[in-house]
């Protein structure tokens, strides 16, 4: 059967209504809703790890429907035309440029491999040594530290004395425990006072710092733990990716000329 001309019109027609409806998610007022943002919102939502199925496409569809219906309230109210419209336009369009900025910086300044070894070579020698692990009694007066050493070496248990008397609210609460640390860690007195105790030792006379007078007992002395660079490798590429970007801005605002 042949077809008359007028068929093949609302042929072509029904065809390209058809992918026309394909390229919008609703006509709204008579007017098209490009499909285009419903997937701009869907890149940002899958850019953030979320899975975006056909459940979560349905609400952005509605979203983007209720936009455009605002939208055309606020165009018919002349929202846009105002002073504070314009100025909060602005500092959008800045936001986002200064974003794009930076997300362009970091892509074309990626961290290498390299890079991340250099990181952890310069945490391990600065981290080389021996940890301690020990526990301590801080109180105000140096008699109530010799009093308490004096008890210790009676029997009395550091542990009990410290929950009871020590100042240090963190520790106090644990038996006066500082987990393992490196000896920098802690003040100069302190530290200069608990390496020289070997294990299960306690200092004989009150160690005094910028908190008070200590009580030390040493627990047990070991190498250095440092984690190995698989385990590190996420947390040092982000720091080196924000120092990156840091230096980044830094030398931007160093080349500005600012009058």
């Amino acid at each position: 059967m042949k077809l008359t001309l007028s068929a093949l019109t609302a042929a072509v027609l029904i065809t390209t209504a058809t992918v026309a409806s394909a390229q919008n998610v609703a006509i709204v007022n008579g007017k098209a809703v490009p499909i285009a943002r419903l997937n701009v919102l869907a890149d940002q939502i899958a850019a953030t790890g979320r899975p975006v199925d056909e459940a979560v496409r349905e609400q952005l569809k509605d979203e983007v429907i209720l936009r455009e219906i605002f939208m055309q309230e606020a165009q018919k109210r002349g929202v846009g035309t105002s002073k504070a419209f314009k100025d909060q336009m602005e500092l959008a369009r800045q936001t986002i440029m200064i974003r794009a900025l930076f997300t362009d910086f970091q892509t074309k300044n990626p961290v290498t491999d390299a890079e991340i070894k250099a990181e952890y070579d310069q945490i391990v020698a600065a981290n080389s040594g021996k940890e301690y692990r020990a526990r301590h009694i801080l109180v105000e007066k140096e008699d109530e530290a010799k009093a308490i050493i004096k008890a210790l070496k009676g029997g009395a248990k550091f542990e009990d004395i410290a929950k009871k008397q020590s100042k240090d609210p963190g520790s106090g609460a644990n038996g006066g425990d500082l987990d393992w640390a490196a000896a920098a860690s802690f003040v100069p007195e302190f530290s200069e006072a608990m390496v020289k105790l070997e294990k299960g030792q306690l200092t004989q006379e009150p160690v005094q710092t910028q908190f008070g007078w200590h009580v030390i007992r040493v627990d047990d002395v070991r190498a250095a733990q440092i984690p190995n660079l698989d385990d590190l490798k996420p947390q040092l590429t982000q720091q080196l990716q924000q120092k990156k970007l840091r230096d980044f801005q830094e030398g931007l605002r160093e080349k500005a000329k600012i009058q």
